[in-house]
Parts: structure tokens; C-alpha cells; sequence
């Protein structure tokens, strides 16, 4: 239950303006809601059954103490992704097929190589189990998509997408930090490195804030 719940969670937090969430965006006012969601499931399914194999065939060829270091710091790189933010690249473009096939096709295509798909190897890896996890992450694309469509379609832009960012991320990187603060050796853990740790990511959040804000402005222009 601790996988299929921490999953869960994370997924929703990670999906949170991600590419694939402003693909169920785009989808939603061109195709039936029902369409969209059936696509995103179909595509999901598939493609986190592929991850969490993955993630659990990792902790075969090393120690597990090494897999949860590396999990909690692809937490932190998911907080920081999360921040820098996402935009669709012609993959809502895709009409050669029918509605559904269209969306499953985008969807599993936009989500190789994505953040909720690494996020889905690394909680396999963690937790090295297989069904909670694919069930979890699953359920949780779902949701998070189901509340892109609302946001979409029907609450416009009353949510600030900044603000809905800047929690997942906060909330990713805190549980990358508390996993490094629980998997590495007493004798790494001086508090000046936790400190100056904590300020390089402070600075990189900024940085990587600024750059998007950035980029944003440019493609208005």
C-alpha cells in the first residue's frame, strides 16, 4: 500500500504541467473527454508496465542502498524539471488515425523518456516491487490528467500554473532530500554540506526559474 499510494502521489506531482498534461489539454478541445482519458490509460498502461520492469530489474545489478541514492536524487532533478516546465512540440499534431489511436499513439510517444516515466523507474527501483507501483503511477496519470482537462476546458486559467508547479516541485525535492538524508553514510552528512547542498539548490531553482520565465516572454514576443 505504501508503494501504490507513494506512487501515486509522486506521478500527480510530476505530471503537473508536464508535456503529456498539456497534451490531454490540447486533446480535450479537439476530442470527446471519455476518448481522451481512454487514450491516456491505454497509452499509460503500456508504457509504465515497461518502466516499472525496468526499475525492478535495476536492483538486480546493484546494491539497493546505491539505487535509493540514485532514486532520491532523480527526485530532486524532477523538482528542478518541474520548475523549468514543459510545452508541446507538434505532438498534438497527429491525425492519421482514429481519435483514440491518435491520443494513445501521442501520449505513449510524448511519455518515452519523459519525467513520470523515469519517476516511475525510480519508484519501481525504491521500492522494488512491480504491481503497486505500475497500479500507482497508472491511477496517478489519470488523475493528473483528468485535472488538466478540468483546468483546460473548464476552469481556464483561474488556477495560476505557476503556482501548481512550485508545489510539486517544492514537494519532490523534499522527499529527494529526506531520501539522500536516509540512504547516505553518517559520515557524508557534516552539516556545511547539507548546508551549501541546500543553497545550490535554492540558486539552481532561481536559475532555472529565471531561464523559463525567460522563454516564456521570448515565444510571446
Amino acid at each position: 500500500m505504501t508503494a501504490f499510494l507513494t506512487s501515486l502521489v509522486f506521478v500527480v506531482l510530476a505530471e503537473m504541467g508536464d508535456k503529456t498534461q498539456l497534451l490531454a489539454m490540447a486533446f480535450a478541445t479537439r476530442y470527446c473527454w471519455k476518448t481522451v482519458m481512454w487514450g491516456v490509460l491505454a497509452a499509460t498502461v503500456l508504457n509504465h508496465l515497461f518502466a516499472v520492469v525496468v526499475g525492478s530489474y535495476i536492483t538486480q545489478l546493484m546494491p539497493m542502498n546505491y539505487v535509493q541514492i540514485a532514486a532520491s536524487a532523480s527526485f530532486i532533478i524532477f523538482g528542478l524539471w518541474t520548475i523549468r516546465g514543459d510545452e508541446l512540440n507538434g505532438e498534438d499534431k497527429c491525425d492519421k488515425y482514429s481519435p483514440f489511436w491518435t491520443v494513445a499513439i501521442a501520449f505513449f510517444i510524448a511519455e518515452m523518456g519523459d519525467k513520470t516515466q523515469l519517476a516511475t523507474i525510480a519508484l519501481a527501483a525504491q521500492f522494488n516491487t512491480v504491481l503497486p507501483v505500475w497500479m500507482g503511477t497508472t491511477i496517478g496519470m489519470l488523475i493528473a490528467d483528468g485535472i488538466g482537462i478540468i483546468i483546460g476546458i473548464v476552469l481556464g486559467r483561474k488556477i495560476p500554473e505557476q503556482a501548481v508547479k512550485w508545489f510539486a516541485a517544492v514537494v519532490f525535492m523534499l522527499f529527494g532530500l529526506i531520501g539522500l538524508y536516509q540512504a547516505l553514510p553518517a559520515a557524508v552528512l557534516t552539516a556545511p554540506l547539507m548546508a551549501a547542498s541546500i543553497a545550490v539548490l535554492v540558486v539552481l531553482c532561481c536559475i532555472i526559474a529565471r531561464k523559463g520565465g525567460n522563454q516564456v516572454s521570448k515565444k510571446r514576443c
